[in-house]
């Protein structure tokens, strides 16, 4: 069974390392292309975008594609609704993947927001030191704030910025001890981020708490009407297993 796994993320090239490995099964890896040196799945790998639905649905029929595996970041929204679409038009089976959010836990001060819009106002009255980790695509949204903000990311921000900064580049996993020592050394008064889920950037929450900071946590986009959804690899090469046999 030929499938396209839409990737980017752990669980995605879990799950092709999983399958390709596996007899009747031939998966085609696809990435967005967005991080300049993205680890590499097994198997076939694509790099780039489709083209919105209409491009994805041309190529899911001239690479006879059986069944799409949606295992981007929880908020690639407009890939997953595209993915849905496409897959929906021509019949085929969609499988969204996605990690469980994170949980607050005693002695958080999260504030939760849809957008990162609405994160960028909350933090006026939360302090004037900002640990921004939203990913480089979403700091453009702060550019106009005033306070000074600490913004990690794999790669650099490419769009604008705010007038005060420093940016980090790092990736994941990161130590509670770790993160400790950056948010203490940076003085920082308040995190924000996106609910990711997953252990790899977590510790910056327990950090958060160790300390007392408190954390403004943009909301993941819902997923498309009738999505089909698993929390984890296994159950999603359950998913993809059932239907290749």
């Amino acid at each position: 069974m030929r499938t396209l796994i839409l990737g980017g993320t752990r669980e995605a090239r879990e799950l092709a390392d999983i399958a390709s490995g596996e007899r009747g099964f031939d998966i085609v890896s696809s990435l967005a292309g967005r991080v300049r040196e993205p680890i590499l799945p097994a198997g076939e790998v694509r790099i780039g975008g489709f083209g919105g639905v209409d491009g994805l649905r041309k190529w899911l029929t001239g690479n006879g594609i059986d069944a799409v595996v949606d295992a981007t970041h929880p908020f690639a929204g407009g890939m997953t609704a595209n993915a849905a679409a496409a897959a929906k038009s021509l019949g085929l089976p969609v499988l969204h993947v996605r990690r469980p959010g994170w949980i607050e836990q005693p002695g958080d001060r999260w504030t939760r927001v849809p957008f990162l819009v609405v994160a960028a106002e909350t933090i006026a009255g939360l302090g004037d030191r900002v640990f921004l980790t939203v990913g480089r695509q979403g700091v453009a949204a702060f550019a106009e704030s005033g306070q000074w903000f600490l913004i990690r990311a794999i790669d650099p921000p490419e769009d604008a910025v705010p007038a005060r900064h420093e940016v980090l580049l790092a990736r994941g996993p990161f130590t509670v001890e770790d993160e400790i020592a950056l948010l203490t050394d940076r003085r920082i008064d308040v995190l924000v981020t996106k609910d990711s889920g997953g252990p790899l950037t977590e510790a910056k929450l327990t950090a958060a708490r160790t300390l007392g900071l408190p954390v403004v946590i943009v909301d993941r986009p819902q997923l498309p009407e009738g999505a089909v959804q698993v929390e984890t690899v296994a159950a999603a090469w359950e998913w993809l297993r059932a239907r290749g046999t």
